[in-house]
């Protein structure tokens, strides 16, 4: 049996480059190796690309530093990116090296690791989830794990967003978008508008970033600038979202695994219980003592909301192949709102993308083999499109 060649894209720029190495190699690690050959392509922190070799050493926890020497060398480099545009040759018949007349120095690049069959993403946050190198598969034409261009950049931005959930009629809670510029410029008039708009507490946000970092809850104003300050750090624009719950008590953190492309099913649904006053980064990756009950503890009726909220944020923001959905719950009303989607939803081995769907009867390797399949028929799908006239 020939085997499918699965690039295992990782690293990265973002602040979530970590996660994303545990993620990688949680996926490497479960995918079947009777069915793919694996190539893994890593990204140091500063952008620089590697070669499968090195990058598996990235994985195996070579230093930054020493990775990002091996990035600097030439023929390392182009094999690395080569290895994934190379993928080009495998749709047009052509060797990417024509195609493609770039590289270091105005140098080809080789591709000499051979095409790969598709990608799969795990690239979490910026430059990794928000559109941007799916727009680099989409020019070279290679099949790929996850959503397109458009549902990536949408469920990234947090403040287009809850635009698109706004006008599908989803339910979100209050928030006011602040452009970082505004809060440098005139922090007083800015924390004016939000006090008018909001009532402490507040989660103070980066519109475009996950995995909660960044994020800070403020209970009151001496708070509020300290959270902006430290949200402004991560992106230009900063949404501020009125707490569920208010200052008395705390939203029941619900999450929902969504898998498919035009179709999309939902898993059943999980709980998050933070030890910590909210689920931020330490509390998901570096700490132990949250606790997750899956399935939630929710009635059945609540259950089937959440999952037809879930599959309906999937499908207003053009996502595909996987999404998690998470939402806020009051616990006093009872009312549940649509907070974000992930698209590239963590993969380590506490993340709750693959336990949601391992407790819906799909274990992790299974669930991988239908991301790929999801990525492949996408592309099959794309390739019906014509792009000039008859």
């Amino acid at each position: 049996m020939v085997k499918l060649r699965v690039g295992v894209l990782f690293g990265g720029r973002s602040g979530e480059h970590e996660v994303s190495l545990r993620s990688a190699a949680s996926v490497i690690e479960a995918i079947d190796k009777t069915k793919y050959e694996v190539v893994p392509i890593g990204i140091t922190k500063d952008g620089r690309w590697l070669a499968p070799a090195d990058s598996q050493a990235l994985l195996s926890g070579k230093t930054t530093a020493e990775c990002q020497a091996l990035a600097g060398k030439p023929n390392e480099t182009e094999c690395a990116v080569g290895t994934l545009l190379s993928a080009v040759g495998a749709q047009s018949g052509v060797k990417s090296t024509e195609v493609l007349p770039i590289g270091k120095d105005g140098g080809p690049l080789s591709g000499s690791s051979g095409n790969v069959d598709i990608i799969f993403p795990v690239l979490h946050g910026t430059f990794g989830e928000d559109g941007t190198v799916q727009g680099l598969f989409e020019l070279a034409d290679i099949a790929y794990v996850g959503a397109g261009v458009l549902g990536s950049a949408a469920g990234m931005d947090k403040d287009l967003m809850k635009r698109l959930f706004r006008e599908a009629g989803l339910p979100i809670v209050k928030h006011e978008t602040v452009l970082r510029l505004d809060w440098e410029h005139s922090p007083r008039k800015v924390q004016r508008r939000i006090e008018t708009s909001l009532t402490y507490p507040v989660f103070v946000k980066p519109a475009n970033l996950g995995s909660s970092v960044g994020i800070s809850k403020a209970h009151e104003a001496s708070e509020l600038r300290k959270a902006m300050d430290e949200a402004a750090q991560y992106d230009r624009k900063i949404i501020v979202e009125q707490s569920v719950g208010g200052k008395r008590a705390k939203a029941r953190e619900l999450e929902c695994s969504v898998l498919g492309n035009d179709q999309p099913e939902a898993s059943v649904i999980g709980e998050v219980v933070p030890h910590k006053e909210f689920y931020d980064y330490t509390a998901k990756y570096l700490e132990q003592g949250s606790e997750m009950f899956i399935p939630a503890r929710i009635t059945k009726s609540q259950a089937k909301q959440v999952r037809g909220l879930a599959v309906r944020a999937f499908l207003v923001t053009e996502c595909a192949g996987m999404g998690r959905v998470d939402f806020l719950m009051d616990p006093r009303s009872q009312r549940i709102y649509v907070n974000e989607i992930n698209t590239i939803p963590g993969f380590t081995s506490i993340s709750q993308y693959p336990k949601l769907w391992a407790a819906s009867g799909l274990p992790f390797p299974r669930l991988i083999d239908r991301l790929i399949d999801l990525g492949l028929e996408r592309h099959r799908e794309k390739l019906r499109n014509q792009y000039h006239r008859s």
